[in-house]
């Protein structure tokens, strides 16, 4: 332990009186259902279901993700499998076979990709894989216990007389020496009995590369060169920042006895897309997010830790907030299930329902006597309410297709005016009318002058996104783009001799001529501001095909807000969602300290504004008075003004031996307060006087 220069050191709590927050409903998953809600049980059961869907989908979407560098790895162990089991090259061995495995610097996802890792190995390659996280291994002794006491646990099956020779070692667990007894045990019994040439590599998973003990890895990576030909380890380096982290970290002796080969698994970037399409762009998928709060949890993926698990996280939070605290979440569900829940909610959703914004909206766009029905009739809202779910799951359907279209169309025109990933756009055309934007026009223009291969294979890309869908609306623009393709294939592209005499801007011996800058911007004005040009057929299909898309999407990419009822499914408490991920712990400790009332729930401690309690904790009385404070603070007088707060309770005899033992204990108190304020970081001391500490923060609540 390092040592400190504060005064004195300790841990103190402060337990609240009031204990009503415990007496909340005990939900496995933490969901908090108001016991007055007759459909809070519903609400729970929908959750969880979403909830596990989320669950297997991103497992789904890892282990496809890392399939590919999964499988190269296991190649790449097999294939030094087969040279450890031969003889001849095992005696000329030395050097360790290492996987420098690039996994990027979202590390909270690592653990996911390790776990995939071990299982797979000891499925299709070995069962001796050991996994050791560097935070469990300071030393190269624990480092050395760890690998052989998890080896020695995962040893194939043994005879009765076997196993009881290799339990003193099971117990010991404290060098590779025994390890390679062990080994050499358990390969004897297996070729014995399997009659075969048996030699399993074992498997030493490094999962924080950067965060081990440099000491304690180099002298255990000594340790086992030294047993290279008795023992068939393979070393696998979990890096997260470049694969010059070996050459930087280990010493060249070192990274010698070392046969690196790197292996990158895809960015986390491409990640996020994938969860992207899986659980937020899908019609599928019934729970929605708002664009800003899909604007808050991509700024904390991009700026903070790009841990795709976070993301989630903060999705599965998102479902929490919006199951708890909006009744109406009870038809977040399939279409199916949304219209039965439709036709029995209960006359106080009918009536929540006719508070939504959106439905409000709804109701003053019809006719008198429908608006009449529809505020007083409550059958006729929940008929109404089946017909707008309705129209709602056919939205979905239609803009999730269309905005993967438009997105192929845009993300690749110079400088992407839409974005380059399609999260981008989906917030752009959940924020507003996207077709209203400057960089809507800016992408028009620029379709409009694409060239004839880059525009068919976009819409052949268009087209093998639209046949997924099940939409008939989707189908027929399908057939729509696929009269496109045909219409332009057949199109030929005009020669220099079929243009205008106007197009033509170089031939033959003026080419050398006009190459210069001026020459050529001159041209081109002169063909401006000449007669119009005629437009050749491939130019009139192109701008029917860019017609074509704006008017899809005008149709389907309207913001959702526009959609009725769609707070149903759409989570839209960007900041809270901001308060809960984005802790701010400096400004919640400022709050406790200057408010302690609201924390304690204690009434002697409810003061006016500006005041402070003399029967507040000691902690809070000193951060109040240090607040009155400049940059350094005299400790006497700090003292002396604690003393006066702590003491306006108290009528006692200054000369009396009571008071003398008041004051050493105020003294006392008032070191221990300092303490934790320097603890907590709002003082330090300082070299310019003695009697004084610097203050470190500005402010407070």
């Amino acid at each position: 332990m390092t040592a400190t220069s504060s005064v004195s050191k300790g841990c103190f709590v402060f337990k609240s009186a009031s204990k009503k927050r415990r007496k909340l409903h005990k939900d496995v998953d933490g969901l908090l259902l108001c016991g007055s809600d007759d459909n809070g049980r519903d609400r729970f059961r929908i959750y969880q279901k979403l909830l596990e869907k989320v669950q297997l989908h991103t497992e789904a979407i890892q282990d496809q993700l890392n399939k590919k560098v999964l499988d190269n790895l296991v190649q790449f162990i097999k294939k030094y499998e087969l040279c450890y089991s031969s003889d001849v090259w095992r005696q000329g061995a030395s050097e360790i076979p290492t996987a420098a495995l690039m996994l990027g610097v979202n590390v909270p996802d690592h653990t996911m990709t390790f776990r995939s890792l071990c299982s797979l190995l000891q499925d299709s390659v070995t069962p001796f894989v050991v996994s050791v996280p560097a935070k469990e291994c300071t030393a190269v002794k624990i480092l050395i216990q760890k690998v052989v006491g998890q080896l020695m646990g995962r040893g194939l099956s043994l005879d009765e007389d076997q196993e009881d020779d290799t339990a003193p070692h099971q117990k010991t667990q404290c060098s590779i020496s025994d390890l390679c007894q062990w080994y050499k045990t358990v390969k004897k019994s297996n070729m014995k009995n399997e009659g075969l040439h048996w030699s399993l590599p074992i498997v030493v998973i490094f999962k924080d590369f950067e965060a081990f003990n440099l000491q304690a890895l180099q002298d255990f990576i000594l340790i086992c060169s030294q047993y290279v030909q008795e023992l068939p380890l393979i070393f696998i380096f979990g890096i997260a920042t470049s694969s010059s982290t070996i050459q930087q970290r280990l010493s060249h002796s070192v990274s010698s006895l070392l046969c690196i080969e790197v292996f990158h698994s895809l960015s986390c970037t491409q990640h996020l897309a994938a969860v992207f399409d899986k659980l937020i762009l899908n019609s599928q998928f019934p729970f929605k997010l708002s664009s800003k709060v899909i604007q808050v949890l991509v700024g904390i993926f991009l700026y903070h830790d790009f841990s795709v698990q976070s993301f989630v996280k903060g999705l599965q939070l998102s479902m929490s907030e919006h199951f708890n605290n909006q009744p109406l979440s009870v038809l977040c569900c399939q279409k199916k299930e949304a219209m039965l829940c439709a036709k029995m909610l209960s006359q106080q959703n009918v009536d929540r329902i006719r508070h939504l914004p959106s439905f409000m909206r709804y109701v003053e766009a019809q006719e008198p006597q429908e608006q009449v029905l529809l505020l007083t009739s409550d059958e006729h809202v929940k008929e109404v309410c089946q017909i707008l779910l309705k129209n709602l799951h056919k939205y979905h359907k239609n803009y999730y297709p269309i905005l993967q279209c438009l997105h192929s169309l845009t993300s690749l025109l110079p400088k992407c005016p839409l974005g380059k990933q399609i999260r981008e756009l989906h917030v752009s055309c959940n924020e507003k009318k996207v077709w209203e934007t400057e960089e809507y026009d800016l992408a028009m223009q620029l379709l409009r002058i694409l060239a004839k291969d880059e525009l068919v294979a976009a819409l052949r890309e268009c087209a093998g996104i639209l046949k997924s869908a099940r939409s008939k609306k989707i189908q027929n623009v399908l057939r729509q783009v696929e009269d496109f393709i045909v219409r332009m294939e057949e199109l030929e592209c005009p020669s220099t001799e079929d243009l205008p005499e106007d197009d033509v801007i170089f031939s033959g011996n003026d080419y050398k001529r006009r190459t210069d800058l001026f020459q050529l911007q001159k041209t081109l004005q002169e063909k401006e501001s000449g007669r119009s040009k005629k437009i050749t057929p491939f130019e009139m299909l192109r701008n029917e095909v860019v017609q074509f898309l704006d008017d899809l999407v005008r149709e389907y990419l309207t913001p959702a807000e526009l959609q009725p009822l769609h707070e149903v499914y759409y989570y839209s408490s960007s900041g809270v969602l901001r308060q809960r991920l984005n802790a701010a712990p400096r400004t919640s400790i400022q709050a406790a300290l200057s408010h302690p009332f609201y924390y304690l729930q204690n009434q002697a401690l409810k003061t006016r504004a500006g005041t402070v309690s003399s029967a507040a904790p000691d902690l809070c009385i000193i951060y109040k008075l240090h607040l009155e404070c400049g940059r350094l603070i005299n400790l006497y007088d700090w003292f002396e003004a604690f003393v006066t707060v702590s003491s306006a309770a108290e009528d006692k005899d200054e000369n009396s031996d009571e008071c003398g033992k008041l004051d050493s204990l105020k003294n006392a108190r008032f070191i221990q307060a300092v303490s934790e304020m320097e603890f907590l970081g709002f003082v330090k001391s300082t070299k310019q006087k003695t009697d004084h500490v610097a203050r470190l923060t500005w402010g407070g609540c």
